[in-house]
């Protein structure tokens, strides 16, 4: 599957892109609001052949994508939309980036474009996502595609030996239609 967007190729991943994974999944300042401490050669290999087999799932409940430039086919993130079950009407919407890449757009680029896919091609009726409350860059993200601020929950993701708060957020079909009456 292959999704085009003005500067990016959002496309399913094939097995060479574990090192590119690593790479940027390494980068302590990407840990920060992760759940892992360090990388290993052998997570980056599980996450790439887990979202392999998603893509190879019939019928397809996940589409998590590789976020490439399309100026040079880098392989700088990943996004993705995931359905509890196939034909589900809501998805869950994220998104990571290479740090090397952050502030440019392209999580709200990337972003963009599965919204459109969701709402578009698979029909649904509602996309969520949330993000930690410190995270406030992929706060603005979700903001910025014009997803609607549902709330805060505190304490509800245990990582790294703590509580943290997250915030909701969501559109639903209705929403997009009024944002793009023309699509």
């Amino acid at each position: 599957m292959i999704l085009q967007t003005e500067r990016l190729i959002l496309r399913d991943f094939d097995e060479r892109d574990w090192k590119l994974t690593l790479e940027y999944q390494s980068d302590p300042e990407f840990l920060r609001f992760n759940p892992w401490t360090h990388r290993t050669e052998t997570d980056a290999h599980s996450l790439i052949r887990m979202f392999i087999n998603w893509s190879r799932e019939q019928p397809r409940k996940k589409y998590q994508l590789a976020i490439v430039l399309r100026e040079n086919n880098q392989l700088i993130g990943n996004c993705g939309l995931r359905m509890n079950h196939a034909h589900a009407e809501v998805a869950d919407l994220g998104y990571e980036l290479d740090r090397r890449y952050w502030h440019n757009g392209y999580a709200t680029e990337a972003s963009q474009a599965l919204l459109a896919f969701g709402f578009e091609q698979l029909q649904l009726h509602r996309i969520w996502a949330y993000c930690l409350s410190e995270n406030i860059a992929s706060a603005h993200v979700l903001e910025k595609i014009g997803m609607r601020y549902e709330g805060l929950q505190l304490e509800s993701e245990w990582m790294k030996g703590r509580w943290w708060n997250t915030l909701q957020y969501a559109m639903l079909e209705r929403e997009w239609q009024s944002m793009h009456p023309h699509s």
